[in-house]
């Protein structure tokens, strides 16, 4: 068979999957953007009309769009900051050899696979509460004023058991990378005279700068669309302080039953994500070019 007939046979196998892919990614789409451009409160279907731009217009417009637009930013930079440091540091840590090595390793990891909305649910009742939670409970003991997390500090609340959840994550990444590392060059650089930090600094965090660009990019996908920490926890309050886009479009959509406004908010989130995947794309993708 001619390399040509091959090809051909190869495209037209894919072609089902392919199709397949394309509907169910362009019809929802099309939707959204169609019901953007509508006058569709589900609370009176029948006064359905075409809006043009209007819910565009009234969305970029208001203050909701701008401040939920901070906040997913803040919500993502903070949290991706966190997670990269803290990940790198525990895979440093839990390569070395210690006692318990092994139980650390299963601690750490652990809260990547706990659900979500049970992460948010621990850390607002057993951890976080200002009354019988175990941080207010520590303040007092130590003659403190107990805080109000979710009220007084709610966007910083929620990026805390974000970061729980997902530094796992990044350690899981890291630390097989780590580990990889070629021994030869560790006891190389030991026999030059370079400490532990020296060791991290030189010839490991280097090592795992690859990865790192990975973890970095699969998470900023995912952060750009937190939701059940923000609705278990805060409710997108007090007032807009804690509110994400996902969140905004989930409260017209549901709260005001405003269904044009909601998918107009979807198609600028939309554009937001892959603003910011284009972007993060190519710091990454010009950082990895010039390592060795």
């Amino acid at each position: 068979m001619s390399l040509s007939r091959r090809g051909v046979r190869t495209r037209a196998l894919l072609a089902p999957s392919v199709a397949a892919l394309l509907v169910w990614m362009i019809v929802p789409l099309a939707m959204t953007l169609w019901f953007s451009l509508q006058h569709y409160n589900l609370l009176s279907p029948g006064k359905r009309a075409f809006a043009g731009l209007y819910n565009y217009r009234y969305l970029l417009t208001g203050r909701a769009l701008w401040v939920a637009m901070g906040n997913t930013l803040l919500l993502v930079g903070l949290v991706l900051g966190i997670t990269l440091a803290l990940g790198t540091l525990l895979a440093a840590l839990l390569d070395r050899e210690f006692p318990g090595r092994n139980i650390c390793r299963l601690l750490v990891i652990a809260p990547f696979f706990m659900m979500p909305t049970v992460s948010a649910l621990i850390w607002k009742n057993m951890l976080m509460n200002p009354v019988f939670g175990m941080f207010a409970w520590i303040t007092r003991s130590l003659g403190l004023r107990t805080v109000d997390f979710f009220a007084d500090m709610p966007l910083m609340a929620i990026v805390a058991i974000v970061a729980w959840e997902w530094t796992p994550f990044a350690v899981l990444i890291l630390l097989p990378a780590l580990q990889s590392l070629n021994p030869e060059l560790r006891e190389a650089a030991r026999m030059e005279g370079a400490g532990p930090l020296a060791l991290f600094w030189h010839i490991e965090l280097p090592h795992m700068l690859r990865p790192m660009a990975v973890v970095a990019m699969i998470e900023t996908i995912f952060f750009l669309s937190l939701f059940a920490e923000i609705y278990v926890t805060t409710g997108g309050g007090p007032g807009l302080a804690s509110t994400n886009l996902a969140y905004l479009i989930f409260r017209d959509a549901l709260f005001d039953w405003d269904v044009g406004g909601a998918s107009a908010g979807g198609v600028i989130a939309i554009v937001l994500a892959n603003i910011v995947a284009i972007f993060l794309m190519r710091l990454v993708g010009r950082n990895l070019e010039d390592l060795p």
